[in-house]
């Protein structure tokens, strides 16, 4: 008899998120799904890990817990600790479905990356999913998430049904147009592209006269690379879905002798 599967996932938009819920129930159908998700908002937290302060699960439902003021990193490793008897793991995690692109050096800043990273590192599949938008003002139901959730349950299904295609410490890492189901043209294989990035900030101030800052949003541009294959900023801007993998050795194997010779 076949052992059923388990899904772990985590967003780093909070356990409330209708993205969240929306893959949550989209991958039930291939096994159990255990939900271990920030109290809060904990967008562009990256990687980050708590170390300060005691974190505390928080069960809203069965396999459903928040981690209260945890990150994506937080959930995870402390969902294989907590939720996982010695020597278990799932067999696959996926962060999202998050609400915004995470392309480019974007993935640098994600939470809902940062979760997958972890799950690497932990020696566990993992996908990151991210429903893009068309402008950072647009309202996520225009379109919904059916289909980022349809995307998600087919890879994680190749993923439990077959050979996960990366090696160690590296991940999927998915970006959905924000177009309909039938307006998608099919899946990409991508590079990470080059955003284009300003330095928005917005200064105001309090009744009181106190200044603050928010910080802004980048637009959805980027710069053209030089070799033939696509970005995942122009397979989203085509209406591809992107899959990129992405590594975590960050090393810059090209410069490894230029620096020796700087040295």
């Amino acid at each position: 008899m076949n052992r059923t599967k388990t899904i772990l996932i985590t967003n780093d938009d909070g356990f409330e998120s209708p993205g969240l819920h929306a893959l949550a129930e989209a991958l039930r159908p291939l096994g159990r799904v255990i939900v271990t998700a920030p109290t809060n908002e904990k967008s562009a937290c990256a990687h980050s890990m708590t170390l300060s302060r005691p974190l505390r699960f928080i069960e809203i439902d069965d396999d459903f817990y928040k981690l209260d003021d945890g990150t994506p990193t937080d959930c995870i490793f402390l969902a294989l600790n907590a939720h996982f008897a010695e020597g278990e793991k799932p067999d696959l995690i996926v962060s999202g479905i998050n609400r915004g692109s995470n392309t480019g050096e974007d993935i640098t800043y994600s939470g809902t990356v940062g979760g997958a990273m972890e799950g690497v590192l932990q020696g566990v599949p993992s996908i990151a999913i991210s429903q893009v938008c068309k402008d950072k003002c647009q309202n996520i139901f225009d379109f919904g998430y059916d289909l980022a959730a349809e995307v998600a349950y087919d890879l994680a299904k190749k993923v439990l049904e077959g050979a996960y295609p990366l090696g160690e410490r590296k991940l999927l890492n998915v970006n959905v147009p924000p177009v309909h189901k039938d307006d998608c043209k099919g899946y990409k294989v991508t590079n990470a592209g080059i955003r284009v990035y300003a330095n928005s900030a917005h200064l105001h101030r309090n009744p009181r006269g106190e200044e603050y800052w928010w910080i802004g949003l980048p637009a959805f541009e980027w710069e053209k690379r030089s070799d033939a294959h696509i970005s995942d900023l122009e397979a989203v801007h085509e209406g591809y879905v992107s899959i990129t993998p992405v590594h975590l050795d960050m090393t810059a194997y090209d410069d490894l002798q230029a620096l020796e010779k700087w040295l």
